[in-house]
């Protein structure tokens, strides 16, 4: 008869092909407690000045009548969602699990980057539209301001990506806040080009052509975290996971003579499952081969978080499975 082994272990800075992942904004850090904390800090400090300087430039763009300003201003608001999820990744991972909840409420920061996605897409089309409008009929810039507002934001920017430069090539999450922050730089960048056009040239249409340019930034942004968030929710297989390689690496372990069901997921961002039923030799010792594949599986994938049924040859599963690979059920024997 089978037996049911589940083997849920919580490493600090699993290896392998785990830690290649790209992602926006929002991966649980794996850094020692002390690490985290001083991440958490400063992800606070840039969300607060983001945040301020975002309704600044806002303002300043309804004031100067630049359309540009107030791109940047959105695109200044995918960074504060961005941070605000990579805090959320923070306190999400710090709340138990409850009967109810068994996986804790990890799930509500994919649900909330699905919903800032959807946001920002319509943020950019209202964006395109006014554009449209503007390229028309241009209105008068106060270019001057608009360009000292603009060089205001590039500097926050180059603050914030200072602030979090130290933690961002070991840690995805502050990684991906990051990026968020320097290609929010790229938009304050394209504002202040903007303004020196209308000044120096009175060439108006810089102001909407570099607002559609910083829209085009936000949908960038928009898709990437529309896609993950998506595929997360389907329980997709996560990007960074080779399935076909985690499968071979479970079958090439000593006493395996197959494998099917495997399926591997997101439970959130930065936290990776895997399911399986594995069959063995008789003369196997279970619990040898699921500490030996619990190793394997966290130094190869830096999958951590297993559900491993063991089975032996003469024990038939008839439950009808959903499998991986274009087949009606994905399984494999040596």
């Amino acid at each position: 008869m089978a037996t049911l082994v589940e083997q849920h272990a919580r490493r600090d800075g699993g290896s392998g092909d785990a830690h290649r992942h790209h992602s926006h904004s929002h991966q649980h850090s794996h850094a020692p407690a002390g690490r985290a904390e001083r991440g958490r800090r400063r992800l606070l400090a840039v969300l607060a000045l983001t945040a301020a300087y975002m309704l600044a430039e806002a303002f300043g763009g309804w004031w100067t009548n630049s359309l540009a300003l107030l791109a940047d201003a959105g695109h200044m608001l995918t960074d504060v969602a961005a941070l605000a999820l990579a805090l959320s990744a923070f306190w999400f991972s710090s709340r138990p699990a409850t009967p109810h909840k068994t996986f804790g409420y990890h799930r509500l920061e994919i649900l909330a980057a699905l919903v800032n996605g959807v946001a920002l897409v319509v943020i950019s089309l209202l964006i395109f539209y006014e554009a449209y409008e503007r390229w028309g009929e241009p209105r008068d810039i106060d270019s001057r301001v608009m360009i000292w507002v603009a060089a205001g934001g590039l500097c926050v920017n180059l603050l914030c990506a200072w602030l979090l430069h130290g933690d961002h090539h070991g840690d995805l999450n502050m990684r991906g806040a990051w990026l968020h922050v320097m290609g929010d730089a790229l938009g304050s960048v394209g504002a202040i080009i903007a303004g020196v056009c209308v000044a120096a040239f009175g060439w108006t249409q810089a102001d909407p052509l570099v607002s559609v340019l910083i829209g085009l930034l936000i949908i960038f942004s928009a898709w990437h975290l529309i896609r993950e968030s998506t595929n997360v929710l389907l329980e997709g297989t996560p990007a960074h996971i080779n399935l076909a390689a985690v499968e071979q690496s479970i079958l090439q372990t000593d006493g395996v003579d197959g494998v099917h069901d495997l399926h591997v997921w997101t439970i959130t961002s930065g936290r990776e499952a895997l399911s399986a039923h594995v069959i063995h030799a008789h003369a196997i010792s279970q619990p040898e081969l699921l500490k030996e594949l619990r190793q394997k599986l966290h130094d190869r994938f830096g999958l951590d978080h297993l559900t491993i049924q063991m089975e032996t040859t003469d024990f038939e599963d008839e439950t009808i499975h959903f499998c991986h690979v274009g087949t009606a059920c994905f399984s494999s024997e040596k």
